[in-house]
């Protein structure tokens, strides 16, 4: 109020336009960023209405083949020449193959963020663009699907009876590596990939798998070595491949072949196709085996059903299947003996 008191008339009537006139510009201002406002809401509708009409179905189904980097700075521009938008575009490209058979390159990706894009995905693209609108589920052999157990097994331990050791045996080579994870990483203990389970039909090695999924409420994969046997040169490849890569997906999960002696023979030469293409399957799994940390959440249960002594049956095996090649664990099962027998029978619930 001093600073006003002390100014003349001429000057508090200078000073009151310099205000009026600022006034004036900030809701010019005001107006024109209200207006800018409405543009790009107009512009946002727009672009949404044409991402709905571009992302309409069907898409047309393509893979990824590679992930770029550009940087046009690495690539110097003649004077006078034209230049092109898309070439100066910085960050990540894609090239994908259509299911048509055709290689595109893609300058912008699309709708999908490139970070989370990587070589073998399943994407859909605009038929039309070109451009990457979703990423799809990958692609499983429907044969492979069938085997997931929908079901969660409800067997227990104290429904096995004469197999005391062998479920200690099982719990301490799955069971705690799956719900006690952390500890075997504080003690820096590696966990076996996998387990054997051998011995006569009918003395519960499907039994104790099924108690094990139960106990560590893991997705279940049962697999017959016989499945794995196919017609054609690399579907049974395909199948222990599609197989592994839906257990990984759905981890924790435990697979169980079946019958594996069906593929798991020694190697030996042969002039039949039949034969090449078993050996064929059986080395795609010991790929899988060896391929595989065994600090994943997946377990592979390999179950062996042959009545033969434990040499004479483990000789038959592939070398890469016994130990002390295999980094999983063997074990044996046994018919119970009469005492077993009667323990198992007094646990059993009378109707």
């Amino acid at each position: 109020m001093r600073e006003v008191r002390a100014m003349s008339t001429d000057d508090i009537v200078s000073r009151t336009r310099l205000l009026e006139n600022e006034i004036r510009i900030m809701r010019l201002e005001q107006t024109r960023i209200t207006h800018e406002i409405q543009n790009q809401r107009d512009k946002i509708r727009e672009n949404s209405e044409k991402i709905k009409v571009n992302k309409t179905l069907p898409y047309l189904v393509s893979n990824v083949i590679e992930i770029l980097d550009v940087d046009p700075n690495e690539y110097g521009e003649e004077d006078g020449a034209n230049v092109d938008l898309d070439s100066q575009r910085k960050g990540k490209c894609a090239v994908i193959k259509t299911s048509t058979r055709q290689t595109y390159f893609l300058p912008v990706i699309g709708l999908v963020d490139a970070e989370t894009l990587k070589p073998g995905d399943l994407v859909g693209v605009n038929k039309d663009s070109y451009l990457i609108l979703e990423t799809l589920p990958a692609e499983y052999d429907s044969r492979v699907k069938a085997m997931e157990v929908d079901e969660r097994p409800t067997e227990q331990y104290s429904d096995i009876g004469g197999l005391d050791k062998q479920i200690q045996e099982l719990i301490e080579a799955v069971v705690l590596p799956v719900t006690h994870k952390e500890r075997f990483e504080n003690l820096g203990i590696q966990p076996p990939k996998g387990v054997l389970l051998y011995g006569p039909p009918g003395t519960g090695k499907t039994l104790l798998a099924r108690a094990c999924a139960a106990q560590t409420k893991s997705t279940f994969l049962k697999l017959a070595g016989p499945q794995l046997v196919q017609m054609f040169i690399g579907d049974g490849a395909k199948l222990v491949r599609d197989a592994f890569a839906l257990a990984k997906e759905k981890a924790p999960a435990i697979i169980f072949i079946d019958e594996l002696d069906a593929i798991g023979t020694k190697r030996f030469d042969s002039e039949k196709a039949g034969d090449r293409e078993v050996q064929r399957t059986m080395l795609e799994l010991l790929n899988q085996l060896d391929g595989f940390s065994s600090t994943t959440d997946i377990k592979h249960h390999m179950l062996h059903r042959l009545v033969l002594s434990r040499v004479t049956h483990l000789a038959h095996f592939a070398v890469g299947l016994r130990p002390p090649v295999t980094p999983c664990i063997h074990i044996h099962t046994l018919c119970p003996s009469f005492e077993e027998k009667i323990t198992t029978q007094a646990e059993q619930p009378k109707d």
